[in-house]
């Protein structure tokens, strides 16, 4: 066996069991990840000099496929379910081995790197990919070690991935031939049977997700977070439509980050090094910062090229939607380094309400903010999603489901804690969605409009401002705000038909009363108290 590359000389593959790989790569730079990418036939330049490659058969994660190993350690803690899925240990150590059987002979390539901007909370991780893009993705999502650490480093987590290795249900006791696994007491991921990405990344924040609450006092969160000139950090939540990434692009904001983030006692901090965004229909005009990190380091995955051309078409859907970019987050000329910030001053809870029911802008409770934050809403409209003919609520705990070891309660009451101990932190949800009536009937809130409000609400202004309850949902609607009419921002009064808002915010509040009873088991009596009034009429 071969091994290269910067490393730790008292490392070695081996050491994780891979003793028979043909040559293992250690930390080599994109530049070489992406000439061995084009060597081997998996890849090709743009014509901005990012490198565009297909992740094969998938091209999005694959929650049914991801398991949890159930032992001592997870048994009593994991909220076991369709999210977290049961595995086998000894599947899973047999799983391993078919792995590096199948790795035998093969090069591998190995990456050092790390999660957690803080530093008190770095969690360090070893990733051994099959394919150099892979490793290319590790190293532009992940925050990056030094040299010098590099050569003393030991992980704390590792990740083994190898898309070309298929398991067999009839053996491995997974569903088909893909899957994700982790296992919290051995400390190891292993991925297998597809090329999608975001499994790296996701099986890390799952992992946060699971130790920094339980162990650290942090509140782990799949939120974007930006901080202005004074120094005011906002976080941004929400679901994919909601307008997450571009309300919290801000160029008179830095960038702390995009999508994972950490609230220890006295710190925000990314998880990241990178981002990972997508580019269906990008443009230069629409998403400026995005747009222009696409170059030499960045990594495309599965859009399609204008023909006769290496420009991107990033209108083209003909292999997915989910066509996406990863990039260090240093492509981002905003971008706060390190990423760590002060807690939040600001925290915006988006939602792409089709029904029209939810106002432009409210004040939340301390109470509301938990009730809320279990209860990640949003709304699909028809033609979105194959099947979906009229509004559908969308419901995503924390606004992360997917990724949630632990009851969402542990969360929320982590996020209730925080916000007492600071009193002065504004919690707000904000509707990108439709106002005057639902999808068909009503149009979509202005983006210049929801601008204005999250503007006025960083700087302040809503603190000079009456509020008005708004029934049902007992939220606190401001009655003015700069540069947004004042007859908008109370959304009964943008419904001709009064009696038909009623109607529909009675079947909405009914449709959040559902959803969150298959969590109120574990949630404090102050939680409930938040939900809105199913019987009660305006």
């Amino acid at each position: 066996m071969n091994e290269y590359g910067l490393k730790n000389p008292n490392a070695s593959v081996a050491d994780l069991g891979l003793k028979n790989v043909a040559t293992a790569y250690w930390n080599l730079s994109p530049a070489e990840l992406v000439e061995d990418t084009i060597l081997q036939g998996m890849g090709e330049l743009t014509d901005t000099g990012a490198l565009a490659i297909d992740t094969g058969e998938f091209t999005g994660r694959s929650p049914k496929d991801k398991f949890t190993v159930l032992d001592a350690e997870t048994e009593n803690t994991v909220m076991w379910g369709d999210i977290n899925i049961k595995f086998d240990p000894a599947k899973f150590d047999q799983m391993y081995t078919r792995m590096q059987a199948y790795l035998t002979n093969r090069e591998v390539y190995v990456r050092d790197a790390y999660a957690c901007a803080d530093q008190r909370y770095r969690l360090n991780v070893r990733v051994v990919t099959e394919y150099p893009w892979q490793n290319l993705f590790a190293n532009n999502l992940f925050l990056r070690p030094t040299n010098e650490e590099i050569e003393t480093i030991q992980p704390d987590w590792v990740i083994v991935n190898a898309p070309g290795f298929m398991a067999d249900p009839a053996i491995d006791g997974t569903r088909q031939h893909n899957f994700a696994m982790i296992n919290f007491t051995k400390k190891m991921i292993l991925i297998g049977g597809t090329g999608y990405t975001g499994e790296i990344k996701k099986g890390i924040f799952t992992v946060l997700n699971y130790v920094l609450p339980q162990h650290k006092g942090v509140l782990s969160m799949h939120c974007s977070a930006n901080i202005g000139e004074k120094g005011d950090t906002a976080l941004f939540f929400g679901l994919s439509g909601t307008g997450k990434t571009t309300l919290s692009a801000d160029p008179h904001r830095g960038l702390i980050g995009d999508d994972e983030h950490g609230w220890s006692d006295d710190s925000v901090f990314n998880f990241e090094g990178g981002c990972y965004a997508k580019c269906v229909n990008l443009s230069a005009e629409k998403e400026p910062q995005i747009f222009n990190a696409i170059r030499f380091g960045s990594l495309l995955e599965n859009i399609e090229f204008i023909p006769g051309s290496t420009k991107p078409d990033y209108d083209n859907v003909t292999k997915t939607e989910n066509t996406r970019v990863a990039y260090p987050i240093d492509f981002i000329d905003n971008s706060v380094e390190p990423s760590v910030a002060t807690p939040p001053k600001n925290i915006f809870f988006l939602t792409c309400d089709a029904f029209g029911v939810l106002p432009p802008i409210s004040r939340l409770t301390n109470e509301q903010a938990m009730y809320h934050f279990i209860s990640g809403y949003t709304a699909k409209v028809a033609g979105t999603e194959m099947g979906i003919t009229e509004p559908t609520t969308t419901f995503s705990a924390c606004f992360g489901k997917a990724f949630l070891p632990l009851h969402p309660a542990k969360y929320a009451e982590l996020l209730g804690k925080k916000l007492k101990d600071n009193p002065d932190i504004k919690v707000w949800l904000v509707n990108t969605g439709w106002s005057g009536g639902s999808f068909g009937v009503g149009s979509r809130m202005k983006l210049s409009y929801t601008r204005s409000m999250i503007s006025a609400a960083l700087n302040g202004e809503f603190d000079k401002v009456k509020f008005e309850e708004m029934p049902i949902f007992r939220l606190q609607i401001p009655t003015t705000c700069t540069n947004v009419p004042n007859d908008i921002l109370n959304p009964r009064k943008t419904w001709k038909d009064t009696a038909a808002f009623d109607q529909t915010a009675s079947d909405l509040a009914s449709k959040f009363v559902k959803n969150f009873a298959q969590y109120a088991e574990g949630c404090s009596a102050d939680i409930l108290s938040a939900a809105p009034s199913v019987h009660e009429v305006a």
